[in-house]
């Protein structure tokens, strides 16, 4: 039997973002048993040119949430970007999660070949297939900035590994 569009989205989107959501738990437990200020984590970014932690899970979001309602052809839901700490970043996630199960399997279904407009740069949109647009584009940018942030947290110290990446045993 074929994989569905749904299935290859939603529930990965919501996996991925509960475990994201649980390893930043544990970003936040590290910094208050080691004392530290959680703004360091926060702040951190595994090279200068990158993203923060913070900017990497609104992105992250950003992808889940912005993906999703472009394949089931719905408004994006809008996040201000404003979030401080852990506690504003496991909101805006738990918010994400909550867009995603609104979302139904014949919202998203055969809609393979539906043609998707994809924002390039500030000016520019780019046509794709819904299919091309999950599969090439969304789910390869989600998982880019999950796991950027999964290696942010264990560079700083976080004891966290792929079992906890993955959502194993939570």
């Amino acid at each position: 039997m074929p994989i569905s569009l749904y299935q290859a989205s939603i529930p990965v989107f919501i996996r991925m973002l509960s475990s994201l959501s649980a390893n930043l738990d544990k970003g936040a437990a590290h910094a208050a048993e080691h004392k530290f200020d959680p703004a360091a984590l926060l702040t951190a970014r595994l090279y200068p040119d990158m993203y923060t932690l913070t900017g990497q899970v609104q992105i992250a979001t950003d992808q889940a949430k912005g993906g999703a309602a472009r394949l089931a052809d719905v408004e994006i839901p809008k996040m201000e970007d404003t979030e401080k700490n852990f506690a504003e970043l496991s909101a805006r996630i738990a918010k994400t999660i909550a867009f995603l199960n609104s979302l139904k399997p014949q919202q998203i279904d055969g809609r393979e070949n539906a043609e998707i407009q994809v924002p390039v740069g500030r000016d520019s949109h780019r046509a794709m297939t819904a299919q091309f647009y999950l599969l090439d584009f969304v789910l390869p940018n989600f998982y880019f900035h999950v796991t950027t942030a999964y290696a942010i947290l264990r560079h700083n110290g976080v004891a966290i590994g792929k079992r906890d990446f993955l959502g194993i045993d939570r």
